[in-house]
């Protein structure tokens, strides 16, 4: 039997999807004009997929000490952090982040994936409790597999069902109880607040990933955790660098006592390769300036807002009642609707991220849009028009027609 026969089904679905002349899977960003602007197939595009929150990737400063890195340092450090991979920067960066947070503790990872994947598998391993959000990212839900804990699931956002499933756990066990800030599919946000106080009073201790909802939220960019003031309830902290901060990289933050040891015991911290130090003096100049980057925080949620108010009042079907996030979930009826909506919108030059089952929770199939600090108010005043002229096009009818 060949090892890739199992694939075949996927392989089936997607062959089976009725696109034309470009599909999501082999899109190919020509040239990169601006943070809002691309070439793509040899048209100029509008960039509204991207995950670049805070619009950082051309930040001036971010660039020049990723030059100065490159020429002081090379290109990389060829060996993981236990080994030579530290340099004096990426300690500046850890040191930087915890500064940022306001915390003792911080680890650097190579991805955001890594930083879930080494967390959950550590903190939580056999004969431990991971309870997770059911449209938890795929990271989380590999960090349990590594760990060999016990995964407990609840249903998206039900603090009550939460409840139900902490009161069955035996009070003595090791247990994790691990949320995001924002998800990252739908673009809404958790009840934080109330999560958290469940978890501390059945005695869990508590990871919120913060990937989509740092640099943005909270006064200072932290996240959820510091908008909602409960960041005093949270044990851990995780995030990435390929968001807001516009590179590549992950980190966890803690004022744990004992954090340290993870760096002994953490497998995919221990046995890869650090970050490059160009990417790591990036990622330090980017948090500079997001910690002061207050106006463009503004225009952001300004953007968000604008974007998911244009499209709700054309008659698209949402995901959420109101922008939670810079992230606007258009709900579309069927796959084969989606297929034809992501295509045109595409031939329209707009680029969003089309997501269907089963990669999406509860089978939505979506348009996700993702907007960015550095759009102007005319590029998402376009976005609306350029989604209008698509369901025109292919004949979707709104919810206003």
């Amino acid at each position: 039997m060949d090892l890739l026969d199992k694939f075949d089904s996927i392989v089936a679905q997607r062959t089976a999807l009725p696109f034309e002349e470009a599909d999501p899977f082999t899109v190919v960003m020509d040239k990169i004009i601006s943070e809002t602007e691309a070439i793509i197939n040899g048209r100029p595009t509008i960039l509204a997929g991207t995950n670049n929150y805070m619009g950082m990737t051309f930040n001036q400063e971010a660039l020049e000490a990723a030059h100065k890195a490159l020429d002081d340092f090379g290109t990389g450090t060829t060996g993981s952090r236990v080994l030579n991979g530290t340099y004096g920067s990426h300690k500046t960066l850890e040191a930087r982040i915890a500064e940022f947070y306001g915390v003792e503790h911080c680890m650097v990872f190579s991805t955001g994936y890594q930083a879930n994947l080494g967390m959950i598998s550590t903190l939580a391993g056999k004969n431990d409790y991971v309870i997770i959000d059911a449209d938890s990212h795929a990271s989380i839900y590999d960090g349990c597999a590594m760990g060999n804990a016990t995964i407990v699931r609840f249903k998206h956002n039900d603090v009550a069902q939460l409840e139900r499933r902490l009161k069955r756990l035996p009070e003595d066990a090791g247990k994790l109880l691990v949320v995001e800030g924002i998800y990252s599919m739908l673009g809404d946000s958790a009840p934080l607040k109330e999560i958290l106080e469940l978890g501390k009073e059945y005695g869990c201790e508590t990871l919120v990933d913060e990937a989509h909802s740092m640099g943005f939220c909270g006064e200072k960019g932290r996240g959820i955790a510091e908008d909602l003031g409960v960041e005093h309830m949270v044990d851990y902290i995780v995030g990435t660098f390929s968001k807001s901060v516009g590179t590549i990289g992950g980190f966890a933050v803690s004022n744990h006592p004992k954090f340290d040891v993870l760096r002994l015991v953490c497998r995919p911290y221990v046995f890869t390769a650090s970050l490059p130090p160009s990417v790591v003096a990036s990622a330090i100049a980017s948090i500079e300036a997001i910690s002061r980057a207050g106006n463009r925080r503004a225009h952001l949620w300004e953007n968000a807002k604008m974007l998911h108010g244009g499209l709700k009042e054309a008659g698209f079907d949402l995901a959420t009642e109101k922008a939670e996030s810079p992230i606007i979930a258009v709900c579309l009826p069927d796959i084969e609707t989606a297929t034809h909506f992501w295509e045109n919108l595409l031939k329209e030059g707009v680029y969003v991220n089309m997501a269907v089952p089963p990669a999406t929770p509860v089978g939505y199939n979506l348009m996700r849009v993702s907007i960015c600090a550095q759009h102007t108010t005319e590029q998402v005043q376009e976005i609306i028009t350029r989604f209008i002229n698509t369901a025109k096009k292919i004949n979707l009818k709104l919810g206003n027609a």
